[in-house]
């Protein structure tokens, strides 16, 4: 799909990489929230997007790497060697986007308000100083050591346990508006609000930019286009995912027609609350 970022989308972006800040998107599901960063990312060569799923049990301390201590002392049990500390070791997310690199890393932290009421101070701990210590290493006998990064089999070298970030990380952070975030963590963000699909030309230019195509404004997407913002303007929640699979179905080689194009389209377009 070719994203089409909404008005004042790409100065939020340029600001937060200005100002080495995370971009915090608010905006209900479906509108484009977690497509952004794929975005940018494509356009400024940053690499593939690390991704962190925030739920009610994460943590920062998981996010910024992830030691096997029971498994470490399984195989010491079991007679095998446990002086590879590295094997029980790997980067999260947040600790490969902090690595030293020669250009920003893009990380993804979806749904930040499922956290809870701490992670964001502690979040912001650590994006503001830029680094991190892995206690298992500090302590350990050999100085420098390989651990993997979270996205592969890739390794990087950590030197006396302490990660010290070179370029700061293209963060985007996603919320879906269900709490309130404290004012010490939102004054530390740049923030934008997605609009909601409510206006009709907004929701052709999502079609046309998908299909490559200018809609007939007499024919099945134009009218798949009026009941989508109308139903949006009416407090349904819908998803854009939704609205091109519906227009997927009405531009197939087999489109149904009449009865069974309205009991497809029923089907489809499902408001997201409703059992």
């Amino acid at each position: 799909m070719a994203f089409q970022p909404p008005a004042g989308l790409a100065e939020a972006v340029n600001a937060a990489l200005a100002l080495r800040r995370p971009l915090l998107i608010t905006g209900a599901p479906g509108t484009g929230k977690s497509t952004a960063i794929e975005s940018v990312a494509t356009e400024l060569k940053l690499g593939r997007v690390l991704r962190w799923q925030v739920t009610s049990q994460s943590t920062v301390s998981d996010a910024l790497y992830r030691y096997d201590a029971l498994g470490r002392i399984h195989a010491h049990q079991l007679g095998g060697t446990t002086d590879d500390i590295a094997a029980y070791l790997r980067l999260g997310p947040l600790g490969t986007a902090l690595l030293p690199s020669g250009h920003p890393r893009a990380l993804l932290i979806d749904d930040i308000d499922k956290g809870d009421l701490d992670l964001t101070g502690d979040l912001a701990e650590v994006l503001e100083d830029g680094e991190f210590e892995i206690p298992e290493l500090a302590r350990f006998e050999r100085e420098a050591v390989e651990i993997r990064e979270s996205d592969g089999e890739a390794r990087h070298t950590i030197t006396r346990g302490r990660v010290v970030c070179t370029e700061f990380p293209f963060i985007v952070l996603t919320s879906n508006g269900e709490r309130d975030f404290s004012p010490q963590f939102l004054r530390r963000c740049v923030r934008f609000t997605m609009p909601s699909f409510t206006d009709p030309s907004a929701v052709r230019r999502v079609l046309e930019a998908h299909f490559g195509l200018n809609v007939d404004d007499a024919g099945p997407l134009a009218e798949l286009i009026d009941e989508f913002a109308t139903r949006v303007q009416a407090g349904e929640l819908l998803a854009v995912d939704q609205l091109l699979a519906a227009a997927h179905l009405l531009t197939g080689e087999h489109a149904p027609q009449g009865e069974d194009r309205r009991a497809v389209l029923d089907y489809v377009l499902r408001e997201l609350t409703r059992a």
